[in-house]
Formats: structure tokens, sequence, C-alpha cells
């Protein structure tokens, strides 16, 4: 509400969290925004193609990335047949979705684990170890991109792989992460407001898509969990920790 008695050009909103109440209270003013929340269901835009309205942005979301996660999950741990999903069910996206159905064709179960709030996440996590998970996949979001170390170090101490999308999952420690280039998403909402400031109209904008997916393995952890990681698996990979 501040923001928009400043009565600026533009507002630009980075995350899920912020996206929601910065649509409200802009109204008319052009919002551009760049989050993993899916604004067709939020209600923030008409369609992807079409927004309509003051608001058009760029999303993490893309349909084949919760499936690809799994797919990878279970060709790095072939073993793995029982996963902890740690996610927030507040979050409006397609990843349980997909993952669901990812996992049934992969004869994977799902252990479905919300995390609404910071103090939800040693609580999740017990209730993985109670439930005797192979293995945990964390969907990425502010919460959890704050508490990697939490995950991660939880993940080592309980011998188990873990799966996260954007962020340094990988590089702080998890077995893996596959998700969007968050850095080349943002610099393509950046050219959004430049956009605007230069006549464009965001209902005319239409929101844009990944188009880039980056694969890291951390084979250390793997060494520590006894994985033998596939070559053809490690080909693939945008970056190998050693």
């Amino acid at each position: 509400a501040e923001l928009v008695r400043a009565n600026p050009d533009v507002l630009f909103a980075l995350g899920g969290d912020v996206t929601a109440p910065a649509a409200k209270a802009a109204r008319t003013i052009p919002l551009v925004f760049a989050t993993s929340a899916d604004p067709v269901r939020s209600g923030i835009v008409a369609s992807l193609a079409r927004p309509g309205g003051n608001a058009t942005r760029v999303t993490f979301l893309s349909d084949n990335l919760a499936s690809k996660r799994l797919e990878i999950l279970k060709e790095a741990a072939p073993a793995v047949t029982r996963v902890a999903f740690l996610w927030n069910p507040d979050h409006l996206d397609n990843e349980l979705h997909e993952a669901e159905r990812a996992a049934a064709a992969l004869r994977i179960e799902l252990r479905l684990l919300p995390l609404m709030t910071s103090t939800d996440i040693d609580k999740a996590l017990h209730a993985a170890a109670e439930q005797n998970v192979h293995a945990l996949y964390v969907v990425s979001s502010r919460l959890t991109g704050r508490s990697i170390g939490r995950f991660v170090d939880f993940a080592a101490r309980n011998r188990l792989p873990l799966i996260g999308g954007w962020g340094t999952w990988a590089q702080t420690g998890a077995l893996l992460s596959f998700g969007p280039n968050l850095d080349d998403m943002v610099r393509r909402a950046a050219t959004y407001v430049d956009k605007i400031f230069k006549g464009s109209k965001p209902a005319d904008l239409p929101v844009q898509q990944p188009t880039r997916f980056e694969l890291a393995i951390n084979l250390k952890t793997a060494k520590a969990l006894g994985l033998d990681i596939a070559p053809s698996l490690i080909v693939r990979a945008d970056e190998v920790i050693e």
C-alpha cells in the first residue's frame, strides 16, 4: 500500500509470497513479477499468452519439471521407492500434481509432508524419518530456500538422497538439483520493466516460461551415500561438484 501511494511507474515483485498482495494493491499500476506460483490459478493473469489487466511476468513453472526431477532421482538412486515430498499447500503451482503423475509411472510412493512456516520444517523432517522414506524431494520456495542447510543436514545424517529445484541445493550438499536458471529468469523479467517504460502495456506482454534448465550433481554426497552415479547422467549435468 505504501508503494502504491508513492505512485511508481512500475511495481516489481519477486516471489509468490509478495506477488499476490502486490497485484491486489497495484490495480492500475503496471506490475512485473517473477515467481513460481501459477499466475492463472492465482487470478493474477487471464492466461499466459494474453495476461490482460495490469500485470505480466516470468514464471519458473514448467509442466514437466517435477516429473524430470523424479526421473533424475530414480536414475541416480534406483533403489528409491518411497520419497518424502515437502511442499507448501498454500503455494499455487502444478508441482504436486505432476509429481504424483510421474511417481505412479516410476512406481514411487510419495509421502506428502506440508510446510507452511519455518516452524513446520522440523516437524516435517521428523515425520519423514518416522515414515522411513528413501529420499527427499523439496519444492523450492523462499521458505525452503532460506533453510537449505537444515534439509541438507537432515539428509546427510539420515543418509538420504535429496533433490531440490532452483537454488544452491547441490552446492550446499544435496545430491541433486534440477530447475530453471533463476538469474536468467529475473533478467528476463527486468526486460519487461524496460518494455513498459518504453510504452508497452502489460496486458500485451505474454507471461514467459523458463527455457534453460540446469542439473547439478554432488559426487561427494553420492560417495557418502554409497551411490555410483551413471556416466550417462553425469555427462548431462551442467555442474558436477567433486
